[in-house]
């Protein structure tokens, strides 16, 4: 098939666009509009709270399982209109507290406080800010998002002569509507810089009338204040009213020069969706119109009349979001007008009133709020606020997340090696960890959370395991306290993920990792020395500051040197898996092997060997060559009975569900490790060193000093490594050395 021509194809586009711009009623008389609200009055008539609400709705929610318990998380976080890029990672309780908000405002009709965010800087609240506009901009695209404003046009003198100097009758339909006239027949235009809704257009009562009926608007739908007491704004209102007298009553002829038109929510071209950064200006302001020569064509009946445009961040933002960027950065002065704002919906300008209608939300560090606070001032702005805290996150995994992501999207130029995010996310979360207040805990409970370090606590949460050498008891009731003990600062000004190294401050410090000449990888131990020289800048950064306190509590460099060990830990399982000696899940299943003949031993029942068929005894052998490395003294009886009774306590609390023992035994499983360690030290060490002269002398080389097994077992290390954990071969190099030097006493 011959390759279409240039002509062809933009004749091949054109016709796309103009069934696009068809398909989507972009342009339409105000008769053909009414047509459409009459079939949905409440797609056609939602103020700016139902309006971001059905874009909440629209993308949906799903639960969330963690270890405090189910979370509900909105889908528009997760940015699926935008391929997932830059969408919010955790934060669901801000999520749901702002759904609460809106849910607010729909039941009462009318927006009346505005939403402040706060937290510490790089918390997140720009972002999620950020994936609000954006679902907006991708629901208003939509049949369902479908926003209408309109315009006010004036045929030319070579439409026909009659009327008042605004042309004949038209021929749209036998409407007698301009909407739809060539450019070129239209002598003036008045744009609506504030987007008025085209059911304003309607009388009040009969606006009203069309809302009546439950199975137009359905039974849910609240018709807002600014649908049933509004009207429209003051241009509008001159221009409508001069009309209505120069046609002598007549209501159609003044929707003659009703142009709907249908915009679409833009943070680029600012409509619907504005950012006002900290500044002195006036966020909404008024320019006379008359003055312009090029509406010197408006007909007589307009020319008299003082019209005024109408621009600012307020006036952008209307029908939709307003984010105001680090509001308390601002003089009070600068935003006092927000008081009537927010309360009344509406904001004076020279010569008039502008009434809003916009989801007003803003963000500020807890440094400048609470220097907020202690204003006069302050008590009546909070009432007309809404505060939601917007902490850091705790879950090291959550934030392991943003970094995988970050370092995803960044050209950094070097190989990521496995676990660097990881890495950086631990630190960041250990620094953030507060020590837990016993005293407001029953006695049992306070014991237990009074012993609990940073990494402890962190594992809590992000994991949900307990410390090691808890009975069943302390362990259940630890695990069912969760949720309390991460909620429990919220009353305090230092509450848990206030303080701590940002996402902004970890992601600079990947960054800088990435350059460091002395890894060829972006490597969890470049990391390791960023993190060395930030904790070096104390004067640079608050959480540096805190002084230390019993339990390892903000004990920064010490934190450093703790991940480093969970790096070691984690190369090392994945060594030995790559080598093949044993796999991990081999620990799990050699304990699973045990607790399944334990089980039978203790209903005295006997169990069906799966290589012959036959019911056997449990194996007295095997369980006691177990009990023997996990360090049973003493009665085994109790000890077998007690494995029994953590699995049915587990089960009771996770019914369904299979026990998973790296959480009901983990010390258990570290014990296994530990002896298959000491039992095969020579041979990994040995291994370890063979591979770096396969990686520092080459393949040749080692295949001549090595044994024809031990080479072997080099060869399918490095394959394992590469494919099962991601690994390069620069950066394998780089972790069997460190290993060797930290847990095989090679120097």
């Amino acid at each position: 098939m011959a390759e279409k021509s240039a002509a062809d194809e933009l004749q091949s586009i054109g016709q796309d666009v103009r069934d696009a711009y068809s398909r989507n009623r972009r342009v339409l008389s105000f008769d053909e509009f009414y047509a459409l609200a009459q079939q949905n009055p409440a797609q056609y008539a939602r103020n700016a709270a139902q309006y971001l609400k059905d874009v909440f709705d629209h993308f949906g929610s799903y639960e969330v399982d963690t270890p405090r318990g189910k979370v509900r998380r909105w889908k528009l976080f997760d940015a699926p209109f935008d391929g997932e890029r830059d969408r919010l990672i955790g934060q669901e309780e801000v999520q749901a507290k702002v759904y609460r908000v809106l849910a607010n405002f729909v039941r009462l009709g009318q927006i009346n406080k505005l939403v402040l965010l706060h937290g510490p800087n790089g918390s997140a609240k720009s972002t999620f800010v950020s994936c609000i506009a954006r679902a907006l901009e991708h629901y208003s695209s939509l049949d369902e998002g479908a926003l209408y404003r309109f315009q006010w046009v004036f045929p030319s003198e070579k439409y026909g002569k009659g009327g008042i100097g605004f042309g004949g009758p038209g021929e749209d339909g036998g409407t007698g509507s301009y909407a739809h006239l060539d450019e070129h027949l239209i002598d003036a235009r008045l744009i609506d810089e504030l987007r008025d809704n085209p059911l304003l257009l309607l009388p009040r009562e009969r606006r009203l009338a069309l809302f009546q009926s439950e199975a137009r608007s359905g039974p849910r739908f609240i018709l807002s204040d600014y649908m049933r007491d509004g009207d429209l704004n003051h241009k509008n209102k001159q221009i409508f009213e001069a009309l209505l007298v120069a046609y002598k009553g007549d209501y159609l002829k003044v929707l003659r020069h009703v142009q709907v038109e249908r915009f679409y929510v833009s943070r680029r071209y600012r409509a619907g969706a504005v950012t006002v950064e900290p500044q002195l200006a006036v966020d909404a302001r008024a320019r006379q119109l008359t003055m312009d020569r090029s509406l010197q064509a408006l007909p007589p009946a307009l020319q008299s009349l003082s019209l005024y445009e109408y621009a600012g961040e307020l006036v952008d933002a209307n029908r939709g979001i307003l984010e105001y960027s680090d509001l308390l950065k601002r003089p009070l002065e600068a935003y006092k007008y927000l008081l009537g704002a927010v309360e009344d919906a509406r904001v004076g300008v020279e010569n008039s009133i502008l009434y809003l209608d916009s989801f007003l939300i803003a963000s500020s560090n807890e440094s400048h709020l609470a220097v907020f606070k202690e204003i006069p001032e302050f008590q009546s702005f909070k009432a007309r606020t809404e505060l939601i805290r917007m902490p850091y996150l705790l879950d090291y995994l959550e934030e392991e997340r943003i970094y995988r992501e970050q370092i995803a999207s960044t050209a950094l130029g070097k190989h990521v090696a496995p676990h660097t995010p990881y890495v950086a996310a631990l630190w960041a979360v250990l620094t953030r960890m507060r020590k837990p207040l016993p005293e407001k805990y029953p006695k049992s409970l306070g014991d237990l959370v009074s012993k609990l370090a940073p990494l402890e606590k962190a594992e809590l949460y992000a994991r949900g395991r307990p410390p090691e050498g808890l009975s069943p008891e302390q362990t259940k009731e630890l695990c069912a306290s969760i949720d309390k003990l991460w909620n429990e600062s919220d009353a305090y000004p230092n509450y848990e993920g206030r303080t701590g190294a940002s996402p902004r401050e970890i992601k600079t410090l990947l960054l800088n990792a990435a350059q460091n000449p002395r890894y060829e990888c972006l490597s969890p131990l470049g990391v390791c020395d960023e993190m060395e020289e930030l904790c070096k800048n104390v004067t640079v950064y608050d959480f540096l500051k805190q002084e230390p306190l019993p339990g390892g509590f903000h004990e920064n460099k010490k934190f450093i040197q703790l991940v480093r060990d969970r790096y070691l830990e984690l190369i090392d399982e994945e060594l030995r898996s790559s080598m093949g000696l044993i796999e991990e899940k081999q620990y799990g299943e050699l304990l699973g092997k045990y607790i399944t003949h334990v089980s039978h031993w203790t209903k005295k029942e006997k169990l069906r060997n799966p290589t012959t068929g036959r019911l056997e005894e449990p194996d007295e052998e095997m369980m006691g060559d177990v009990e023997k490395t996990l360090g049973v003294a003493g009665k085994r009886d109790d000890f077998r009975h007690e494995i029994i009774s953590r699995i049915g306590a587990w089960s009771i609390e996770h019914p369904g569900k299979k026990p998973d023992f790296a959480l009901v035994f983990p010390r258990h499983l570290q014990m296994l490790r530990e002896s298959y360690f000491e039992q095969h030290k020579k041979i990994l060490q040995k291994t370890n060193h063979d591979i770096l002269v396969f990686l520092g002398d080459g393949e040749a080389v080692a295949k001549q000093q090595l044994e024809r097994e031990a080479f072997d077992r080099v060869l399918r290390t490095l394959e394992n490594l590469k494919t099962k954990f991601g690994y390069c071969e620069k950066c394998i190099k780089e972790a069997v050395s460190y290993l060797l030097r930290k847990r095989y006493s090679i120097q």
